[in-house]
Order: C-alpha cells, then structure tokens, then sequence
C-alpha cells in the first residue's frame, strides 16, 4: 500500500487540456498545489481558465516549461512530488501521419515522464491516463470476449498504425508505462481507462473529439441521421475524481475501467431532445451503415473503420472502479446536456431556422 502526503505537490501532465484541465480544478478546489509543466507558460491564453479556479480555491498552480518529447524537461516540475499524474497524450482520430500526430507524442511522452519518475527520489506513485481503446479496437473485437464484455483483463491486438491508430497510440503508451513500472519497487503504477468522454470543460472553447461530436450533434452533420455506433461514455468530473481516488487509495492498483453508461449515438441524441429538439437539427433516426459505407470515405471515416465498428454491441464491466476507488457516476442525460449548454454558450452553432 502506498500513503501519499497530501500536504506535497502533485505533478499534473496535460492540466491545460480537456480531461486535465478538470483534474488541475479538482485537485485545485481540494487544496493541493499542481505543479502543471506546459509548453508555453508565458502564453496566458493557455492558462487563464485554470488561474481563475486557482484563484478561487483553496490549492496552488505553478507552471514549468516542458514539452513531452524533450527529454529531462520535467525533471524541475517533479521535484518533491509523490504523485505523478500523467494526464497528457493527443485525442485525433483523423490524422495524415499518425506516427508523429499519435504514437511518438504518447509513446515517447510517457517514457519521458517514467524516467524522470525513475530518477525523481520523491516519487511514490505514477496514475495514468489510458483508455478503454488500450482494451479494444474496434467493436467486432468485444465479440470475442466472455460475455461480449470488456474487463481490464483484455488488451488490444488488432489496432495499427493504419487501423485505429488512436487506439494503437493508446495501448502502446500504456504497454511502455507497465515495462518501464516492472522489476522496480519505487513508486507504483495506477491506470485509469476512460470510455468516451464527455462533460463540461475548464476551457469552455475547447477543440477535441467530445466537443466536436457535441457540435456536430447541433449544426446540422447528422440530420440525416446517427451513425450506428455504440460506446461508452462517462462525465470528464467523475474520471478526474476517479484519478483523484487512485492517486490517494493506499490499496490502488492495476487498471480501471472508467465508464458510467453503454450508448448509441442516437440515444445521446434523445437525451438532448427535450430542451434542444425545438432548437437545432438532432439526428431523429439511425444512419443505415450500407450507406455509412457510402458517405464514409466522403467524410474522411475509411470503410473498414465503418465494417469493423457499426452495429456492434458495446459493454464494459465498471465493478473494479466502484469496488475499489469506491466510484459513483453521474447520469449521462445529465452530463450531454450541460454539455451541450456550455457549447451553445459559446455560440459554436446555428439555430435551426
């Protein structure tokens, strides 16, 4: 079991982004100090939103210059700390070169991260953040599973650098972070494996895949109707409590599955119908997946991420996380539409006329 002293900085990779910028806030709101190393600290644009939950809480931020791929760049930010949370990896899922996009950034980052942890006296624990794509590729996989259902137990073996790269990037940062944790007794080793998620953020102008489906939800790209995908889904608060609790539980270990609902995209559709369907064009029906194949390559969406991923069921076992991190989820009715709410604020869509 491994006590983290509460009263000690805790090193916060990617604070700037989606999921770490709700990870900074908690951890903020708690009283910690976040060291938060980022590209640019000068660039007050970049900062600004978690400034304003410092200086409305009751914890510290400071910034150190650091990149994920230069190596040594976060040995000054992590000194003193026992917690390292490694929150910091790209979420594209349509890239021209997915090497450089994807996989050097998440794989060479975390090896990055881990051989500073190594070389950091202070370090006790290492949380990171995953995905349920390390544990899946694509939907036909789930399967071949016992139950047609995801555990932390499976891993993903049919990704590539040309099908589902993100989910290749994902499974081989997290590979690395297992090897580089094995055959030493230093600090220890927590993952976290969020489905898709979605919420509110920190930044309320942010420009990931959540908030581009949730766009997409409300200008018009699927009025002709939802593709027939299913997925996971959770609220960006409960997986940045969740890497609150496995930083902090003594008796955390292994990975977790981080996911508080199984839906299709039409589903996310009719949760948003009460308060939006007057307002704005939301899917009403199911995109036929013969003319998914059709319209696929259009959009950019390769016809065997369409063959391998439509249709298919999607099921996760979340039981670890609520026995042992002792997690509870919000509803994702709830979630889509605060969501959604934040993103109109921001005028990111037309009403419809």
């Amino acid at each position: 079991m491994t006590q983290i002293d509460k009263s000690k900085p805790i090193l916060l990779t990617g604070a700037t982004g989606y999921l770490g910028g709700q990870i900074a806030k908690n951890l903020l709101e708690k009283g910690h100090v976040v060291h938060a190393p980022i590209r640019n600290p000068e660039n007050k644009e970049k900062t600004k939103y978690l400034d304003e939950v410092a200086a409305n809480s009751k914890g510290e931020i400071h910034y150190f210059k650091a990149d994920l791929l230069d190596k040594g760049s976060y040995d000054e930010a992590m000194k003193g700390c026992e917690l390292v949370i490694h929150s910091a990896s790209p979420f594209i899922i349509n890239t021209k070169n997915p090497q450089k996009d994807l996989i050097d950034p998440a794989v060479n980052g975390t090896a990055n991260v881990f051989t500073t942890a190594q070389q950091t006296d202070s370090v006790k624990r290492v949380v990171l953040t995953s995905s349920c794509a390390a544990i899946y590729g694509d939907g036909k996989d789930t399967l071949n599973y016992p139950n047609q259902t995801m555990t932390e137990e499976q891993w993903n073996t049919t990704s590539s650098l040309k099908q589902t790269p993100y989910s290749y990037s994902k499974t081989l940062a997290e590979r690395k972070a297992w090897e580089m944790t094995e055959g030493q007794d230093k600090f220890d080793l927590t993952v976290i494996n969020p489905s898709f998620i979605l919420g509110p953020g920190v930044n309320p102008h942010g420009t990931g895949e959540s908030f581009s489906i949730m766009k997409q939800m409300g200008d018009g790209s699927f009025k002709m109707g939802a593709p027939a995908l299913n997925i996971g889904c959770v609220d960006v608060r409960d997986v940045a409590e969740a890497h609150y609790r496995a930083g902090f539980t003594p008796e955390a270990k292994g990975r977790h599955i981080c996911s508080a609902e199984n839906l299709s995209f039409l589903k996310l559709a009719d949760m948003l119908k009460p308060n939006y369907g007057e307002k704005y064009p939301l899917p009403k029906k199911t995109l036929p997946k013969w003319l998914m194949m059709l319209m696929g390559p259009l959009a950019g969406i390769p016809r065997q991420f369409i063959r391998d991923n439509v249709g298919y069921p999607w099921k996760a076992d979340n039981s670890k996380i609520k026995r042992e991190l002792n997690m509870e989820f919000r509803p994702i009715d709830k979630t889509v539409n605060e969501f959604f709410a934040q993103i109109e604020e921001t005028g990111a869509f037309k009403k419809k006329k």
